[in-house]
This record gives C-alpha cells, structure tokens and sequence, in this order.
C-alpha cells in the first residue's frame, strides 16, 4: 500500500519555464548522479488502483542486482497532471538513491535536453497513473521516449500503472476519442472510441501485445478480445496477446522475459492466434477459441517463450462471450 509521508527536508520543487516549455520537477534524495552496473533490464507493469509494494522494490532490485547490498538507483517518476506523490513512497525503499518526479503537459516539454539528462541518468524509470492518450500524443516521438528506452537498454527499469501500463505494450490503445466499455467494443470493434497509437514503445518480450488495467473491476475481457481481433483484421500482427492486469497487482517482467504476478489480484493473458471470422465496422465482432491463462498471485507466464498449454478458451459469437471469461 502506499505510504505517503509529507514533507521530507530532502524534497523540493523546481520550476524551468522558458517561452516554449514548462517542466515541473520535485526532487527527494540525493541530486548526485549514481552509475551503478546494472542488471535488468526488467518491467513493472501494475494494474492500478494501489501501489503494489513488493513489485516496485523488486524492479529496483532486479536492475540494482541485489536484494540486500548497498547498491543504490536514481528513480524517475514521469506524469503529464500530479505532483510528487510517489516521491517519498518510493525513496523509502531499500536501494534508493533518488526519486524525482517530472510533470510535462507540453510535447514541447518532453523534448528537452535537461528532462533527456534527467531520464537517461536514471536507473528505473516509472510513469504514473492518469491518461494515456496524454502520453501517446505529448512523449510518441520525443527525447522522453528515447531517453527511455536508453534507460531499458543499458539494462534498467521501465514500467508504469494504469495508463502507464497501457502505453507499455506493443499496441497502445490510447483513449483519445473516449473510453469503450466492452458491451461497446464487443458490438461494433470499430467504434469511434476505439483508437490506437503504434510504433511507441516495442520492448523485447512485449512483441504484437496489448496491455491493459483494472481489468477484472470494470469487467474489461470484452474490449480486451475485440482489441487483439482488430490487430489480426487489420494487419498488425498475425496472433496477438492480451496482458492484463487487476487493481491492487503487478506483473513483473525478468530480463529473461519470465513474468511473474504480485499482489492481491490476478493477471490474464489472452491470446488470439487466427483471423476473427467476423471482424467489420457497425457490426458485432465473432471470434471462436480465444485461448486464455489466468495467473493468480505468485503464478508465472513465460513471455519469452510462451506457453501452448494450461489455457483455458472462450469465443465470441454474434457480440457475445461464450461463457464467464474470468
């Protein structure tokens, strides 16, 4: 759960507002640049709702190398709204060096060279809650997402909750036209809410995927099918995997691309490997034999090397699913 602890005589907010940007910055720590080796990289991937403890202390120990030496990581904290929440959660756990938070609400903001410094001297670098269409239309082809993947390549950290785990996968589904519910996306898979960014961020074990939060509370396996028959009918990708994730969970991702479920919820991974027989605009979306692993607390799913057994499947027929999906 997320502690918040107010006023730490290491935090401070500063301001940077030339013509064409403003950044907002809160630092707690030490301003210092610490280049430790690293050992990921690795990814948080968590479901929203709250902050999973045990997942964002091991993203830092899977980049530091260790669970207990004295190895310390510069810590990122990317919004576009919000201030410095994480700041103090963050820095208290074991193995940090610094948290600083950079709020953007510019494109322009997020192609600094000062905000490009700040990501790539960073170890983990974690991008908070909120809209993702902000995120694709603001970082998609700016210094933040580059400085970003700097930081996954040398072998950091990259992850994010809620819309910041909708922005990790391959396929983003951004949200700029509205938020579809899955009777929606189920009924007409071309609805005008269902829009999607591409060419973002394309991490290694993430290949032709799609992510996705608070899944089991707002009851989204519907949007989550439609999504990946979109990507088949429209070309994207041969197959393509759904990972998702509930409220109060994370999925954690080993550089070796073993993913491994925290928290107190679940994760699915759902996966359509054909072309939908009945995937067109105005028309409710049929899809037979959609093949899904559901992962309880502490359960594992290679991403790497995904698996071909121990799924269970559900089709969609005419807009509606076969059978409880959860």
């Amino acid at each position: 759960m997320r502690k918040i602890v107010c006023c730490l005589a290491l935090s401070l907010a500063v301001s940077f507002a030339p013509a064409e940007a403003k950044v907002t910055r809160y630092l707690t720590g030490n301003a210092a640049d610490v280049s430790p080796v690293l050992a990921g990289p690795a990814h948080d991937l968590g479901g929203g709702g709250t902050d999973v403890d045990a997942a964002l202390q091991w993203i830092i120990d899977q980049v530091r190398g260790c669970t207990s030496c004295s190895t310390k990581v510069d810590v990122v904290i990317l919004r576009v709204t919000g201030s410095n929440g994480y700041n103090d959660y963050i820095y208290a756990m074991n193995g940090v060096d610094s948290v600083e938070t950079i709020v953007m609400t510019r494109a322009a903001d997020a192609n600094t060279t000062a905000v490009e410094t700040t990501i790539k001297n960073a170890e983990v670098v974690f991008y908070a809650g909120g809209d993702q269409c902000n995120y694709t239309t603001l970082f998609k082809g700016t210094k933040v997402e580059t400085a970003t993947e700097f930081v996954y390549a040398k072998g950091g950290g990259v992850g994010g909750t809620s819309a910041g785990l909708a922005i990790q996968g391959d396929f983003t589904y951004n949200a700029c036209t509205g938020s579809i519910l899955s009777s929606e996306a189920l009924a007409n898979p071309y609805h005008r809410y269902a829009t999607f960014t591409y060419d973002f961020f394309k991490w290694a074990n993430l290949a032709n995927t799609i992510t996705d939060s608070h899944f089991v509370a707002r009851d989204r396996m519907g949007r989550l099918m439609s999504f990946l028959a979109r990507q088949i009918k429209d070309g994207k990708a041969a197959t393509a995997l759904g990972i998702a994730v509930d409220e109060a969970t994370s999925v954690v991702v080993d550089r070796n691309g073993m993913a491994t479920v925290l928290g107190s919820g679940t994760a699915y991974f759902v996966l359509a490997d054909h072309m939908p027989e009945v995937c067109l605009s105005g028309t409710p979306l049929t899809h037979s034999n959609y093949k899904i692993w559901k992962v309880n607390p502490n359960g594992t799913f290679d991403l790497k090397n995904r698996p071909v057994t121990g799924y269970y499947t559900r089709s969609v027929n005419n807009g509606v699913i076969s059978a409880n999906p959860y």
